[in-house]
């Protein structure tokens, strides 16, 4: 599914919460494992799109062997922080060995926004 928060239309799940991506991932493995998939759970693949999702979704396998979905090649995740739908704490937060963003519908970029509130800019 999508939504619209803080003026950004964004990626979530089934239950309306904000699904987010992290920078060390690659579109193979993901980098989230042990105590930092306590904090940022990993979204179970397969994943069905919603209204609005533009986006490929598919799969990868994680350490344990439990798939993962994947949002144009960026393995997913919803944040422990977030405790309501509509809400994106864990945006541009830098936690866990890397930042973490907002999948956004039109792919995993940081807005401009998100970079301003990391304070980091280029380098990407």
């Amino acid at each position: 599914m999508t939504a619209t928060i803080n003026g950004t239309k964004v990626v979530t799940n089934s239950k309306g919460f904000t699904l987010y991506w992290f920078v060390p991932d690659t579109s193979t493995t993901s980098k989230c494992n042990g105590s930092c998939s306590t904090y940022w759970p990993p979204m179970k693949g397969p994943a069905t799109a919603g209204v609005g999702v533009t986006g490929t979704l598919g799969t990868i396998t994680r350490s344990d062997g439990t798939k993962q979905a994947t949002y144009d090649g960026h393995p997913l995740y919803t944040y422990v922080g977030d405790t309501a739908p509509g809400q994106a704490k864990g945006n541009a937060l830098n936690l866990s060995g890397g930042l973490w963003y907002e999948m956004t519908v039109s792919g995993a970029t940081p807005t401009v926004s998100s970079l301003a509130a990391s304070g980091s800019g280029g380098g990407y």
